[in-house]
């Protein structure tokens, strides 16, 4: 394998996992709503999912989901179905404004699921997950690749998606406190909801 490829091959994975996105606001949400072991379960998730497809892509699965138009695109609707739905939880309880004043801790396993859950969905029903790897681990490794290396490739690119993301809730659970606040909170819900929104129309438009 050439490693170079490799070394160029992170530098873009790297510059796309920082580019804001639906995983961003799904992972600071939840962080928000069940603090910082929810974040980073929802982190997880998202880091699951990336797994799969990565894995779907190097086993050739995902070449057949993509060419196979219905069901490319049920995967596509169900994607922009779930970012609604999460945009409409965000705006109520946007709307609402009641916030605990600290996850209640006799539901810490709910939360940590309910962050699981939410990322890998989110990005799971996300088909440019699935192009991305069509697309991106054939121009850095040639054609006929093999299963290992593309393998490592997609898995480095789980890798620095868990650590930015496990960065980004660190972050947020140390600006807990301002974020808490209730006018903040509404806020970032409205925000939140909003952003979610777009990134289903646009989803919804390519």
């Amino acid at each position: 394998m050439d490693w170079s490829a490799y070394a160029a091959f992170v530098g873009l994975a790297t510059l796309l996992v920082l580019v804001p996105g639906a995983d961003f606001t799904v992972v600071t949400r939840n962080a928000l709503v069940g603090g910082r072991r929810r974040g980073w379960w929802s982190a997880v998730g998202v880091t699951s999912s990336n797994l799969v497809q990565g894995a779907a892509a190097a086993a050739g699965l995902a070449a057949v989901i993509v060419r196979i138009e219905p069901l490319f695109q049920a995967i596509r609707w169900a994607g922009i179905a779930y970012l609604v739905f999460l945009a409409v939880q965000a705006l109520r309880s946007a709307i609402r404004g009641e916030y605990p004043t600290s996850p209640d801790p006799r539901a810490s396993s709910g939360q940590a699921f309910a962050g699981w859950r939410q990322g890998f969905l989110s990005n799971i029903t996300n088909p440019k997950v699935l192009v991305f790897y069509l697309a991106v681990l054939p121009a850095f490794l040639g054609a006929h690749a093999p299963l290992w290396a593309l393998l490592l490739f997609a898995s480095t690119h789980a890798a620095l998606s868990l650590v930015y993301l496990f960065v980004l809730v660190a972050g947020v659970h140390r600006a807990r406190r301002w974020l808490a606040r209730r006018r903040v909170r509404r806020s970032l819900d409205a925000a939140t909801g909003v952003a979610l929104l777009g990134f289903s129309a646009r989803l919804a438009l390519d």
